[in-house]
């Protein structure tokens, strides 16, 4: 195993700059880059430090991430101060620097970020407006933030993102939002331009830019909710879809928590874990679908719903879990499918982390009799869920009944308890 580089001699400093540069910079701020030996910073920000900051500038090379440690540690015997946008803690570089060293190796001076510039400007409370970021990021993450009347901040990749937000807005039914692009904010240079989504036809203007989003939705455009049960409409599919109050209630029993990960076994569409990963935008999914094409329909509606990091995996339950399992432990499994395959209830239980959820579903009488047993051996929930709806009958209205779903949820224990549950080893075939 390679020795792992020494951390760098003195603290790192990490100091924020504006568009405004040198002049918009407090006195700590200006005394750790005219102290520091080495400068490190994207070539622009390197390009508004003045004479006095007499270290040696060394711009990021692409891709960042990967020469962080290597640029710490060859400049670790001289005091470096590394430049940042705005405040280096939100969505910047203080991030990696903080998971490579540690806090306490860093000194951080931050500025202004351009959210608060963009609020200040706006007149908008910064703790209720919510902030997507595109940057290094797909568009399609921005579907999931839409509801009407929301305000958004949208931290633009480049000059050409304010045309991309504004054709998703407008293809996702929220045409009439307005939409403000603010540039180089707190420079010289600031400047503001406004209109609609719909009508949108600005040339692009300067990459450093902030875009507003005032969400307003045509009246045809169907109402996505934040809470799990969206509606059935809302998914392509062939027929493979757990049903929106069905669904409701097994994300229910699921509880995602903000940072988990879920695994879908059985992904079908892929509606489970698309609305596990909308409960939060640190959840989660890996949605395991052995048939290609329903593989390719998950990604895609994935990619409509707003949470495009929903990794969908095509491979056969449970060979396909062996990977996975290897790479990180589930902190919730859902199956839909497949519950009858040899060893896969099994290989789910097992790759569970202690302490998390395990759910499944089955409509059949097979399936049904294997939940049974495992209820009796680990407990936990064994429920069935009944579906009616009111649908006409010649002049009147009556009942058409859904078939009903059976579901075992069940909470994987810690410690000793654990260990002595895990020695049942259920019948699949």
């Amino acid at each position: 195993m390679p020795a792992q580089p020494a951390p760098p001699r003195y603290p790192v400093a990490v100091v924020g700059i504006g568009a405004d540069g040198w002049p918009g910079l407090s006195g700590p701020a200006r005394a750790a880059l005219a102290e520091a030996e080495v400068l490190i910073g994207g070539a622009r920000q390197l390009g508004l430090l003045p004479p006095e900051c007499a270290g040696a500038r060394v711009a990021w090379p692409s891709p960042l991430r990967p020469a962080v440690p290597r640029l710490l540690a060859e400049h670790g015997e001289r005091r470096i101060a590394v430049l940042a946008s705005g405040d280096p803690m939100f969505y910047g570089i203080g991030r990696a620097l903080a998971e490579e060293l540690g806090a306490r190796r860093l000194r951080v001076v931050p500025h202004p970020s351009s959210l608060s510039y963009a609020c200040a400007r706006l007149g908008w409370p910064l703790e209720t407006t919510e902030v997507v970021t595109l940057v290094g990021r797909p568009v399609s993450r921005l579907a999931a933030a839409l509801h009407e009347g929301r305000r958004l901040l949208v931290l633009s990749a480049d000059a050409d993102t304010p045309a991309t937000v504004a054709a998703l807005l407008t293809d996702h039914g929220f045409g009439p939002s307005r939409l403000r692009v603010l540039e180089q904010l707190g420079g010289e240079a600031e400047t503001c331009a406004q209109g609609t989504a719909e009508t949108w036809r600005r040339p692009p203007g300067d990459r450093l830019n902030v875009i507003a989003v005032e969400c307003r939705a045509r009246p045809d455009t169907p109402r996505l909710g934040l809470l799990p049960g969206l509606p059935d409409e809302a998914y392509e599919h062939d027929g493979q879809l757990t049903k929106r109050h069905v669904r409701a209630a097994t994300l229910a029993a699921l509880a995602p928590a903000p940072g988990e990960l879920l695994w879908d076994v059985g992904g079908g569409s892929g509606s489970i874990a698309i609305e596990w990963m909308r409960a939060h935008p640190t959840c989660r999914a890996v949605s395991v679908e052995q048939h290609p094409e329903r593989a390719a329909r998950i990604a895609r509606n994935a990619e409509r719903l707003g949470v495009p990091a929903l990794e969908a995996v095509t491979g056969k339950a449970p060979a396909a879990l062996t990977a996975l399992a290897a790479r990180e432990s589930p902190d919730a499994v859902f199956v839909g499918g497949g519950l009858t395959a040899p060893g896969l209830l099994d290989a789910c239980w097992e790759a569970l982390r202690p302490g998390g959820r395990l759910v499944a579903n089955t409509v059949t009488l097979e399936s049904e009799a294997l939940l049974g047993e495992r209820h009796r051996a680990y407990g936990g929930e064994l429920v069935r869920l009944a579906v009616a709806h009111a649908v006409p009958v010649g002049g009147f209205t009556g009942w058409r009944q859904a078939m009903p779903v059976t579901q075992w949820s069940v909470r994987k224990p810690v410690g000793a308890q654990a260990d002595r549950d895990d020695t049942y080893k259920g019948d699949d075939a």
